[in-house]
């Protein structure tokens, strides 16, 4: 059996937990009725909420993250 036919059974935490020291996502967000972008950690935890996209893309790789974007 290869690594591709083997079944995994991971928990939700579990995936989570694969990408929380490595990922960062950023989601547009509506705040009082500005369009705005927010930065979440892998487990969900939201770390900052942006101004403009670049900023917050530029923000997570000054923290050695991979921004992921999430629509």
């Amino acid at each position: 059996m290869d690594l591709h036919e083997k079944q995994w059974n991971l928990t939700d935490q579990d995936l989570t937990m694969l990408g929380i020291e490595r990922f960062a996502y950023i989601k547009p967000v509506i705040v009082k009725g500005d369009a705005l972008f927010a930065v979440h950690a892998a487990d969900g935890t939201e770390m900052a909420v942006i101004a403009d996209r670049d900023v917050a893309f530029a923000a997570v790789r000054q923290h050695s993250l991979e921004p992921v974007s999430v629509h």
